[in-house]
């Protein structure tokens, strides 16, 4: 069955059997990911194969104290520094290890770059759950916090340069 391109959550997706393996993401998908619409907190979009949710993430419009910040990205910026928080990352167990992550990631900052074109983002930020997930981010270009390992940060001067190189 094939598997549909990115888009935002919408009523007639079916969140209920997705399942990551992270119950903490399992969870919030059930239970806030509409809430979180609804209110203007979060936009989740999602990846599905007939309905069925297989694969989403979550952005959110935050900001960043410098201490938090590694040296490049805090240069010549207000304290606090704009971001756009990548809250939720997940894929479901069924199709882990087959670069649907890094793809929902690409959407992801994509998305952000686009919206940076409207508002002030300098970097896109992830608070990763573990180790593992931040070996994922660090893998993909993100750079670990000075203060917090699992805080990794992605400035959009080095997702334009790599745009720019294609």
């Amino acid at each position: 069955m094939k598997i549909s391109a990115p888009c935002h959550l919408e009523a007639h997706h079916h969140l209920e059997s997705f399942c990551c393996g992270e119950s903490l993401l399992d969870t919030w998908l059930k239970t806030r990911a509409r809430k979180n619409e609804a209110s203007g907190a979060s936009r989740t979009y999602v990846i599905t194969r007939s309905n069925d949710v297989i694969g989403y993430y979550s952005l959110a419009v935050g900001s960043v104290s410098h201490a938090l910040v590694p040296g490049r990205i805090r240069r010549n910026m207000p304290d606090p520094i704009p971001v756009m928080l990548l809250a939720r990352l997940a894929v479901d167990t069924s199709l882990q290890g087959q670069g649907i992550g890094r793809a929902l990631l690409r959407d992801a900052i994509l998305r952000t770059e686009q919206a940076a074109h409207i508002a002030g983002i300098r970097a896109i930020l992830v608070h990763a759950l573990h180790e593992r997930a931040k070996v994922f981010y660090k893998g993909c270009g993100f750079t670990p916090s000075p203060i917090n390992e699992l805080t990794l940060m992605l400035p959009l001067s080095v997702v334009r340069a790599s745009m720019g190189s294609r």
